[in-house]
């Protein structure tokens, strides 16, 4: 019996003793993504939302969280089936033009989140050691990049669940030490509220949770498991468990985002203070709720930070890899080329901005700008029975998946223009 039928014989054999264990081999892939969307970009926006609008902007976390499980379970899915990421589809399947210009935009796209979190990671230390912020994005940078050169998939699966851990520790902690009224929180996670003033930060939440490196990267860490080569009946099983990891795993970085907005609607909202810096939120954490506190956000935004900047390093990757129709092999020249790209290229822009801040908000300018292009090739590749098969999108994943298009592109666009019309006052 050769390797794959007795691989396809162990997933289909009957043992209801083995699905717990069975499932803990799918879990990891949904946990790379859910970084990217508690990353320094989210800690911003939730921080501001909170501290400016109390819990009455925390449905918004949970309309992103919904259309984010959406769209990467449809992601895994074109992984799964086709054994390709989004990229090396594109180049198969598209024409030339098109996919060259969407991806490229994508590697711009994951410059610009790399340096959102190497900037967040110097930031971090900046808080915890005063490191100055510069000599701090050279540390982060050159730490990332020997990680994703010298470690395979399920070491860093393994590091990066570790420190999503942990940071869900770290704010179950910060949570810990003040009174919250749960009944208030639990009404803003149902209650769509636009209080005056807050569009820019409802639509900065939801720019900061649905991100286009994400997608990417999904796709290609699933596609690497290369099960659709073992039949029909391993795909849907693959299906199935892969959705229980996506569920999961966006579940606790809605937890995590919903735990940053309640922390500060808690510390900052109910007294009066307004907080639009991270390192002002750190600062003032101290005198209200101790030291540790203080040194617990600082160390939990640095590992956001480096575990952030270690997924946009892959989606990067993986992007450029795609483009030459290949997978993400870290020892292929061509992946490498994407991952220095994006680390490098981020890391060079950071040196030049003069004001983080600045540069932040140029980082969501690019976000905004390639999004709704990400989604749109992924719908189309994914509704193609030509590259999907029978596991084509159904009428109903269609309507599903293009109005969760229209919404977040509206959204993003919406946010870029409101940016753009701050920056040129």
């Amino acid at each position: 019996m050769n390797l794959n039928r007795r691989v396809q014989k162990s997933f289909t054999d009957h043992n209801p003793r083995l699905q717990a264990l069975e499932l803990l081999k799918y879990i990891g892939p949904g946990f790379l993504v859910t970084v990217g969307f508690i990353d320094p970009g989210n800690w911003a926006s939730n921080v501001a939302a909170g501290s400016v609008y109390g819990y009455r902007l925390l449905w918004m976390v949970t309309l992103s969280t919904l259309m984010l499980i959406l769209l990467q379970h449809n992601a895994a899915h074109l992984g799964i089936v086709t054994g390709q990421c989004i990229s090396e589809a594109a180049t198969k399947f598209m024409r030339p033009s098109f996919s060259r210009l969407v991806l490229g935009s994508a590697v711009a796209a994951s410059i610009a989140t790399a340096l959102a979190e190497i900037m967040g990671a110097a930031i971090g230390l900046n808080l915890l050691f005063k490191l100055p912020l510069r000599i701090g994005a050279i540390l982060v940078s050159a730490a990332v990049i020997w990680l994703l050169l010298t470690n395979g998939y399920r070491r860093i699966e393994k590091i990066i669940i570790a420190f999503v851990s942990l940071i869900g520790l770290s704010f179950l902690y910060e949570l810990s030490l003040v009174r919250i009224p749960w009944a208030q929180a639990a009404t803003g996670w149902v209650t769509p509220a636009i209080p005056l003033g807050s569009i820019p930060v409802v639509m900065s939440v939801l720019g900061a949770v649905v991100m286009p490196h994400n997608l990417f990267l999904h796709s290609e860490i699933i596609q690497s498991r290369q099960l659709n080569k073992m039949g029909t009946d391993v795909i849907e099983k693959q299906l199935r468990f892969e959705f229980l990891d996506t569920l999961n795993s966006m579940v606790i970085g809605w937890a995590i985002n919903s735990s940053m907005i309640i922390l500060a609607a808690a510390t900052f909202f109910v007294s009066g203070t307004a907080v639009t810096e991270l390192g002002q939120a750190q600062a003032m954490l101290k005198p209200m709720l101790g030291p540790a506190a203080a040194t617990i956000f600082g160390g939990a935004l640095l590992m956001a930070g480096l575990s952030s900047s270690v997924t946009a390093g892959m989606a990067g990757g993986s992007i450029v890899a795609g483009m030459f129709a290949e997978p993400y092999d870290a020892s292929d020249n061509h992946t490498r080329l994407g991952i220095l790209a994006t680390l490098l290229g981020a890391l060079l822009i950071a040196l030049l901005v003069t004001n983080p801040f600045k540069g932040l908000i140029y980082s969501q300018v690019a976000l905004s700008i390639q999004l709704p292009w990400t989604i749109i090739l992924q719908i189309l590749l994914t509704s193609n029975p030509r590259i999907m098969g029978k596991y084509a999108n159904t009428m109903v994943d269609r309507i599903l998946l293009w109005t969760t298009a229209v919404i977040v592109s509206g959204f993003n666009l919406l946010l870029l223009g409101d940016t753009l019309r701050h920056l040129l006052r």
